[in-house]
């Protein structure tokens, strides 16, 4: 996985620093591109040899909701010119943290055992927000193992309020 990861830093950075003050508009198009080219068929046929580069960006281009722009068709093709198809959604997850760390965001993934919506999520992000100290972008996934209370993921940060996190705590409390 740290190949991958080393494969795609020239390219997130060549495309953050290309994309100068409009980086947060290409985020975009590149976690598009990027959950374009993850998947199992593309790939399939893009590593067919009878099919050329240039049917491969045709294809994803068809492929795109929005129409990509310049930047983003020339992104595309140096990409796929130089074989490196498999690590777009990698070039996009630096791309994104990049993004992220200009602005002074960072990614928060909260696990919930319920659905979080409206009043209810912006009070936990104000929370989250003023816990971690600084700007989150939230994202919510329900989990229904883990009874009540949340999970938060903060980059390597982890904030575990959940009901299960406590009852594994008195388990091994109770074993020791």
């Amino acid at each position: 996985m740290a190949e991958l990861a080393t494969i795609a830093r020239p390219y997130s950075e060549a495309l953050f620093q290309a994309a100068k003050g409009q980086a947060s508009g290409d985020a975009e198009w590149v976690s598009e591109l990027a959950l374009i080219a993850e998947q199992p068929q593309l790939q399939q046929f893009a590593e067919n040899p009878k099919v050329t580069h240039e049917q491969v960006f045709a294809l994803i281009a068809e492929v795109a909701k929005s129409k990509l722009s310049e930047r983003a068709q020339h992104f595309l093709r140096t990409v796929i010119d130089n074989n490196r198809l498999s690590a777009l959604p990698e070039i996009a997850r630096q791309f994104h943290a990049l993004v992220n760390a200009q602005q002074g965001l960072s990614d928060a993934m909260i696990q919930s055992a319920f659905p979080l919506e409206g009043d209810a999520l912006g009070q936990v992000q104000a929370v989250l927000e003023k816990r971690f100290g600084r700007k989150l972008n939230v994202s919510v996934d329900v989990q229904p193992e883990l009874i009540g209370g949340i999970r938060v993921v903060v980059g390597d940060e982890v904030l575990d309020t959940s009901v299960k996190a406590r009852l594994e705590q008195m388990k091994v409390a109770l074993t020791a």
